[in-house]
């Protein structure tokens, strides 16, 4: 544990994170939902991946896939507006920073928009089946 904390202090210093070290309350809440909403999605759908032709993932993946895109929205909202300078821990302050924070946060925006997209529009899991008529 005490190389774990010395690697999320080096982070939350060299990125200026200070949401690692003294995370808002609605990101706490975040942390929850991950913890137990979208961790348990991953081996499920990793399983549905691998193993292909499975279309009972659409539901849960466009479910984790809305959910973590509306989360990501509000992080990278706080880090291009919110005021740092009174974080007790240093926090981006030039448009640099911020940018270099975000170049960390946006791949789990991008990700999540990619398979929604997969789950909406790849014919393979949009296909509505015909019903025999009688």
């Amino acid at each position: 544990p005490v190389k774990l904390t010395e690697l999320l202090q080096w982070y939350a210093a060299n990125f200026k994170d200070p949401m690692m070290l003294q995370p808002p309350a609605w990101f706490k809440a975040f942390i929850c939902c991950e913890a137990f909403l979208q961790l348990p999605f991953f081996p499920v759908a990793a399983y549905a991946f691998v193993k292909g032709g499975c279309r009972w993932i659409r539901t849960s993946a466009i479910i984790y896939s809305t959910h973590t895109a509306t989360t990501l929205f509000a992080i990278l909202a706080h880090i291009l507006f919110h005021d740092f300078s009174t974080s007790e821990h240093p926090g981006p302050q030039t448009q640099r920073e911020r940018l270099v924070l975000l170049s960390i946060y946006v791949p789990y925006l991008l990700i999540p928009l990619l398979l929604l997209y997969t789950m909406l529009c790849h014919p393979h899991y949009n296909h509505q089946e015909k019903r025999k008529r009688k």
